[in-house]
């Protein structure tokens, strides 16, 4: 695999994964970063050019220096042949297996294939699949067969009124990512924190602020475009926050053209409510992360 050098390759490599979507999702969404900053500054790599199969999306060797950072030793891939991709990922200049990493993809069928190196290159593997969703107007920009209007919530995608007397919107603080690492599922330590105050300081978010200003609920987004890392306080829950501040967020994410889209546990019935009733459109594929821990 080789990496793919200049602004026109990477355009042309955008508007190549627009053809594949949803399945190309996760690594659309990271692509798109990286032609407008690239702040993560991540590389493409692909198995060959203009025709290809497989193309993965990894940090610099240069800044994957801690070998315990699987937050910052993220790999997304995308493979228009996962059945025969896995002889490219065992190629050591794509994937460093002896990391703490993690791989992210919106194609459940790439499952085999990490299973089967996981076990070759002697790593303890633990795989989330869960829903994948996307906003409304990515879909009517990116994959208009796949909006069905008859199924669209009738509030058009508008939350329920909340108390602006008492909730002010505003965005993230970087003060308030040890509080937003403390609620995410993925998160909990130092490294996590770490991750979360860099998406702060690089990209958008939105946040639903308490009566004294403290954070109550809130929404971030990640290098690959997605909404991630939401939640809502205990003593503010039920309140509606959480759905205003992604509501908010997808706002934003569209004017600013950004590709918007989410993933939810497949058992967390009330953030899939409150999906449908923001008009996210439910993806036919899966979001799909592999947590590899070499033994």
């Amino acid at each position: 695999m080789f990496p793919l050098q200049g602004a026109q390759m990477l355009q042309m490599l955008e508007k190549s994964l627009i053809k594949s979507l949803p399945e190309s999702l996760k690594v659309y969404g990271t692509v798109y970063h990286i032609n407008h900053g690239n702040p993560f500054k991540l590389k493409a790599l692909v198995d060959k050019w203009p025709d290809f199969n497989t193309v993965v999306i990894r940090p610099q060797e240069q800044d994957m220096t801690d070998d315990l950072d699987n937050y910052t030793n993220t790999y997304l891939i995308y493979s228009k042949d996962p059945q025969n991709c896995q002889k490219l990922l065992d190629s050591p200049e794509v994937i460093n297996w002896k990391q703490h990493l993690q791989i992210q993809s919106s194609q459940s069928s790439l499952n085999e294939a990490i299973q089967n190196l996981t076990t070759i290159k002697s790593c303890k593997v633990e795989r989330s699949e869960n829903l994948l969703f996307m906003t409304s107007d990515s879909v009517k920009k990116l994959v208009p067969n796949l909006l069905d209007t008859a199924n669209l919530s009738p509030t058009g995608g508008k939350p329920k009124a909340i108390n602006e007397d008492m909730f002010k919107f505003s965005s993230v603080d970087v003060t308030h990512a040890a509080l937003v690492d403390k609620l995410w599922l993925f998160g909990g330590n130092e490294r996590s924190q770490k991750f979360i105050k860099r998406c702060i300081e690089t990209f958008p978010s939105s946040c639903v602020l308490g009566p004294e200003g403290n954070l109550a609920s809130w929404t971030l987004m990640d290098h690959t475009g997605e909404m991630r890392m939401g939640g809502t306080m205990p003593e503010y829950r039920a309140q509606g926050l959480v759905t205003y501040a992604i509501y908010l967020q997808g706002q934003l994410m569209d004017k600013l053209g950004f590709p918007s889209y989410s993933h939810v546990n497949k058992n967390n019935i009330a953030m899939q409510k409150m999906s449908y009733t923001l008009n996210h459109i439910l993806m036919p594929c899966s979001w799909n992360q592999w947590k590899c821990v070499p033994l």
